[in-house]
């Protein structure tokens, strides 16, 4: 197994600045939409993540079997997209993302008139996808409270079905900031929507040329915010982020104004600065759930208790992430417990370890990063360190930047 340890080095400079890679999410839509375009679209600046550079080899595959690895929004949207492309064409990915429900997502184009079989277990990959030859309806009832990946997949699709696509989001939406997103990229490239109450609404349309830059990833940045607030006294420059983002992980920033920082735009940098003043908060999650775990270390690491809701979506991630926290943060001395159905409270150690803590990652690239702040507080050692190549492959270089002082063991 392979490990790192992490300390806090002597010598971590007053103020960094950090290139973020590029956003995962962004990205993706991005590479479909140019997929389905019969235009030039130029895209600049694509994530280097793993799931992106795993989607764009199998965009690019001619062969008949499809192996997202363990790429979750890498499976959903090319479910999708074979559902207009496909021919007798086999999708599959990891051990894990075998367990990870696709169903809703299968019903859906099914009804549409695609052709999907389950070549394993119902309701799960691996999946066997023929186009449809004859749109069946359109329009489609989807429960909002299920993984907007589902939702993003059929909405990019729909222009290019023959009596474009009507979906109706019954009951709460959650992860509203993702579908936010599918649609502002669609009309970067010429797609218009209507979107009224619960409805959208999308014509037959096609996809335009144009080129796009894909801005730099908030998920990433959350790491940085995460950094500075468990520092002695640091500054970190962002570059790449947009003030009006279409990524709903920017609520990152509000979060992190109650936990002891300020952050301000300046041109093209994103500055964040230390100011020690931290207040107990209650955290809905639903729109931003990737944000959870990096607030929760945060909490930890600085012993202020949060109050948490809308993390239903994390136990169907790479991981359990609601077990895998409750394991990892019990190792210094914080607990999680779910009070009442979906109000979640962490309370902080009164003191924190000396250290080393070991942290199991669970294959779950969040969890490294996510803690891998804490190490200003608490020398680690992190298993599996490459998780992080899913999303972010240049973070251990990026941490070793900013002062940190890694080493293989």
């Amino acid at each position: 197994m392979n490990k790192i340890s992490i300390n806090t080095s002597a010598a971590i400079p007053a103020a960094s600045t950090i290139n973020l890679s590029a956003s995962k999410s962004e990205s993706n839509r991005a590479l479909i939409i140019q997929a389905l375009s019969d235009e030039k679209i130029d895209l600049n600046n694509l994530s280097d993540a793993r799931d992106t550079q795993t989607m764009m080899r199998l965009l690019a595959s001619k062969d008949k079997t499809w192996d997202v690895l363990d790429a979750g929004t890498t499976m959903r949207f090319l479910t999708a997209f074979l559902a207009l492309t496909g021919e007798n064409q086999t999708i599959t990915g990891s051990e894990r993302m075998q367990q990870r429900p696709i169903k809703l997502l299968v019903d859906a184009l099914r009804e549409l008139g695609a052709s999907i079989d389950y070549l394993k277990n119902d309701g799960y990959p691996p999946l066997k996808v023929s186009k449809l030859t004859q749109q069946k309806t359109d329009s489609l009832k989807i429960q909002g409270n299920i993984s907007s990946q589902y939702i993003s997949a059929l909405l990019m699709i729909a222009p290019m079905l023959p009596n474009g696509l009507t979906i109706e989001l019954v009951g709460d939406v959650f992860s509203r900031p993702y579908i936010e997103m599918t649609l502002g990229l669609m009309q970067q490239f010429g797609v218009k929507n209507e979107w009224k109450g619960n409805t959208i609404a999308i014509a037959p349309q096609k996809y335009t040329a144009n080129s796009y830059t894909i801005e730099s990833d908030w998920s990433g940045a959350s790491y940085w915010l995460s950094m500075v607030s468990l520092s002695k006294n640091s500054k970190v420059n962002l570059t790449g982020l947009r003030e009006n983002s279409y990524q709903g992980d920017i609520r990152i920033r509000e979060i992190m104004h109650g936990l002891g920082l300020t952050t301000r735009f300046s041109g093209k940098e994103f500055l964040i600065e230390k100011k020690n003043s931290v207040s107990p908060m209650v955290i809905d999650f639903k729109t931003c759930p990737d944000l959870a775990q990096t607030v929760m270390v945060v909490a930890t690491g600085l012993k202020s208790p949060i109050s948490m809701t809308g993390l239903e979506s994390l136990r169907i991630k790479e991981t359990d992430r609601l077990a895998a926290m409750q394991t990892e943060l019990a190792k210094f001395g914080a607990t999680l417990v779910e009070e009442t159905p979906g109000f979640w409270e962490l309370e902080p150690p009164t003191a924190l370890p000396e250290g080393p803590v070991t942290i199991s990652t669970y294959e779950d690239h969040r969890m490294a990063m996510a803690f891998a702040p804490l190490a200003q507080k608490v020398p680690l050692i992190i298993e599996e360190p490459e998780v992080v190549n899913k999303s972010y492959p240049g973070f251990w270089e990026d941490c070793k930047k900013y002062g940190l002082d890694i080493k293989e063991l």
